[in-house]
């Protein structure tokens, strides 16, 4: 029965875990900073992003929004290939990425159960290793599955002079290997806790999910002088309402099926990278319909591959 619980959405609202999540991932993403330092028919919409404007970033779930799949799914893969675990593990990693897969969709506690995982394998390990392992496992596994629109709708905010930020669940030293990757300006993640460079096992506050994103950004805009009205977020995921709703340019993208409802009640722009079909807004930028037209192609190659 505990497998039903992963078809049942919980709603969630931001708890001091939450807060406390939040705070250590815009901490821990200014110090990576640091260390690393319209179509004719319809009326025209202010320019967007807006060239030169300091105020305002852009903030990039990751999980099927930025790249196909789950980050901490292919982590995993790439951990047993280097014998870090057993093969009934892996078993669990490839169930937990099928299902991801299928449903579309991130359950909370579908997520935890991944991440308790993942922090199992990681406990007694250095972080150095881990990241150095990240940027191998990037390439054999992630590379391929970011999607070209998406990356086209960050590249225009960089273009804009703009700071892009990654807001994930995964592990804040992954998400810094795909935002360094990507030429991002960092990542919000969630922080596991390490005592003289090495993982303890255990999480600062939670993972970085739902409310605890929304509270990631709050203070990471806090510390920046952000105006998060400026300000835009991109989510495939009902559970990023909260962090979508915090700025004043909000985007649907490959949304399930809660968040497609939600964005056309509000007005929010949408666009769904997965089939190429058009957004049912206007405003994206030309270099993300290019994307789209690539990024439709890819998928429709990648099923006829598994059809066959």
């Amino acid at each position: 029965m505990a497998a039903l619980g992963w078809l049942t959405p919980r709603r969630r609202s931001a708890t001091a875990r939450s807060v406390l999540a939040g705070e250590a991932s815009a901490e821990a993403a200014r110090k990576n900073q640091e260390a690393t330092a319209p179509p004719a028919e319809q009326a025209a919409e202010p320019d967007f992003p807006v060239l030169g404007d300091d105020k305002a970033a852009a903030f990039f779930d990751l999980d099927n929004t930025v790249m196909q799949g789950a980050a901490i799914f292919h982590f995993g893969r790439g951990l047993y290939k280097r014998k870090f675990f057993e093969t009934r593990d892996l078993a669990r990693f490839a169930w937990q990425q099928a299902w991801f897969r299928l449903a579309g969709v991130e359950d909370p506690e579908h997520m935890q159960d991944a991440r308790d995982s993942a922090l199992s394998i990681v406990k007694g390990h250095r972080v150095a290793e881990l990241q150095t392992i990240g940027e191998e496992i990037y390439d054999e596994y992630m590379a391929e599955r970011i999607w070209p629109g998406t990356r086209a709708l960050a590249q225009a905010h960089l273009d804009a002079g703009q700071k892009v930020w990654l807001v994930t669940a995964a592990p804040v030293e992954i998400a810094g290997v795909i935002a360094r990757r990507l030429g991002l300006t960092g990542a919000l993640g969630t922080v596991a806790e390490s005592v003289d460079g090495v993982y303890t096992g255990k999480l600062v506050g939670e993972p970085l999910h739902g409310p605890a994103k929304a509270e990631a950004v709050r203070a990471l805009a806090a510390a920046e002088g952000l105006d998060l009205s400026r300000c835009a977020a991109y989510s495939d995921s009902h559970n990023d309402i909260p962090m979508l709703s915090l700025v004043g340019h909000p985007y649907a993208i490959n949304p399930d099926t809660k968040l497609r409802k939600h964005a056309r009640e509000l007005d929010w722009r949408l666009r769904d990278y997965r089939t190429g079909r058009k957004a049912a807004k206007v405003g994206i930028p030309a270099a993300a319909g290019v994307g789209a037209v690539a990024g439709g192609t890819a998928a429709a190659i990648a099923l006829s591959r598994r059809r066959r």
